[in-house]
């Protein structure tokens, strides 16, 4: 008993701070934010009495909290979309081995050391909605090429403007994918490479039915990695358009219902619902590395 008791032992005495930590400031706060959002504190007055799921019904019935998720779900499947062929058509050109390959490769990540800020600012210039001689970025771009048709309102437009706010997400994450499969492709043995080509397959068919399949895992990563990004954005949405409604997300009507509203409640139970999604994303992928890795 005291050899099991001595091996064990020191390890758990070196992550106990961390275990005290997280279980404190992760798991402590998540119950702590779900008992709020279960409360009557909707005024600076603070109220911890139970109220049951009155605010969460109340959410169900706003029309802003369900336009908020219409966008979210608009910018979530542009940007996953969008990151993952950017990432993979990157990661195929330089899987074939180009002059200056770890170049290319810095070009491709240095985005992804830029905050959501920074870059948000700078594509707040590019996207700038204003027409015309008023016009700026992309827009002033096209007039001087001559292809006024393509100048828009870019996230001001009503059915497309959170497709176009997930294009710096797109040029932001798209090397992460890169480089994500990139280790995919650097990861799959020449042998079957050489032994498809053996039997007569084409390069195209060794993609199709050796590679490929080979990046499934890799692929997977990536769809949760950025999916749960999609969906706790904020910073991005607040640096390109502010707090304005045509393009407000889950986040940004948490920030406004906690820190200028005052409704801590209703704060709380938007969290609490975002929580919830990301859970629905990454619980089952956790579930599956989990069996894949008893195997």
């Amino acid at each position: 008993m005291k050899r099991v008791t001595s091996t064990w032992l020191p390890g758990l005495l070196l992550i106990s701070p961390s275990l005290i930590a997280v279980g404190i400031f992760v798991y402590g706060m998540i119950g702590w934010n779900i008992k709020v959002s279960l409360s009557n504190w909707h005024t600076v007055v603070e109220d911890n009495s139970y109220a049951g799921f009155g605010t969460y019904r109340d959410l169900m019935d706003d029309e802003r909290f369900t336009a908020a998720w219409e966008n979210l779900l608009t910018f979530t499947v542009v940007f996953i979309v969008g990151t993952m062929v950017m990432g993979l058509i990157m990661a195929l050109l330089l899987e074939k081995g180009v002059r200056a390959e770890g170049f290319f490769r810095s070009v491709y990540l240095f985005p992804m050391a830029i905050s959501f800020i920074a870059s948000g600012i700078v594509w707040r210039w590019l996207m700038n909605p204003a027409p015309g001689e008023r016009a700026s970025g992309l827009n002033v771009l096209f007039s001087k090429v001559g292809l006024d048709s393509l100048q828009n309102p870019w996230w001001q437009d009503q059915k497309w403007g959170m497709a176009a706010m997930a294009m710096p997400a797109i040029w932001q994450m798209s090397g992460y994918v890169m480089a994500l499969f990139l280790a995919g492709f650097r990861g799959i043995p020449d042998e079957l490479r050489e032994a498809a080509r053996m039997d007569g397959a084409t390069e195209g068919q060794i993609y199709r039915h050796v590679i490929f399949p080979q990046l499934r895992p890799v692929a997977l990563s990536a769809l949760i990695i950025v999916g749960h990004i999609s969906l706790k954005v904020f910073d991005l949405i607040v640096a390109v358009a502010g707090q304005q409604i045509i393009a407000d997300v889950p986040a940004v009507y948490m920030w406004q219902s906690v820190f200028e509203a005052q409704d801590y409640a209703k704060g709380a139970a938007i969290a609490t619902c975002l929580l919830l999604f990301v859970a629905v994303l990454v619980v089952p992928y956790l579930v599956y590395t989990f069996r894949q890795e008893k195997r």
